[in-house]
């Protein structure tokens, strides 16, 4: 029985929380609320409604096995929230930092290559998932990455206080 119940409250909170975060329609994602930082010279790119719809598919098929709701499972100190993302070296709080550390992935403080663990395009041997992704879906999950703080504030990145 209490089982039944607990694995039913399970379901109920994850069923919750997917229906929370697919419920963003078009018109909360205007210009302003797509722009993101394109690179550290703070030049600043408008991702298109077909990159984030892009972005969003390819994240939750690609990287939400590790990163569900922006936390990292592997390392809870390390999250994908802007201040984390902001606090790397180097930091990676921009669509080319991220995409960059998407191709060859190294540790948080940057002095080495975490390839071997950490799924990226120089791993794809290792990681079938990163495979078949091109430069543009790249563009697509940082995108994502950097668009989610902003529908869903501290939640994303936030650790096991939401998920």
């Amino acid at each position: 029985m209490f089982r039944t119940n607990f694995l039913i409250s399970i379901f109920l909170i994850i069923g919750y929380w997917f229906i929370s975060l697919n419920s963003v329609n078009a018109a909360v994602l205007d210009d302003k609320t797509r722009t993101v930082r394109l690179n550290n010279n703070s030049d600043n790119v408008v991702l298109t409604l077909e990159q984030v719809k892009r972005g969003k598919r390819l994240f939750n098929s690609t990287c939400s096995i590790c990163h569900v709701g922006g936390i990292t499972k592997t390392n809870p100190n390390v999250g994908l929230d802007p201040e984390a993302l902001a606090l790397a070296t180097p930091p990676r709080d921009n669509i080319e930092a991220l995409v960059d550390f998407m191709k060859n992935p190294t540790s948080y403080d940057g002095t080495e290559s975490i390839a071997e663990i950490h799924p990226g395009i120089k791993s794809a041997d290792t990681f079938p998932k990163m495979r078949n992704l091109n430069e543009d879906d790249l563009y697509a999950i940082a995108g994502h990455i950097l668009l989610q703080p902003k529908l869903v504030n501290t939640q994303w990145g936030g650790g096991k206080i939401y998920y």
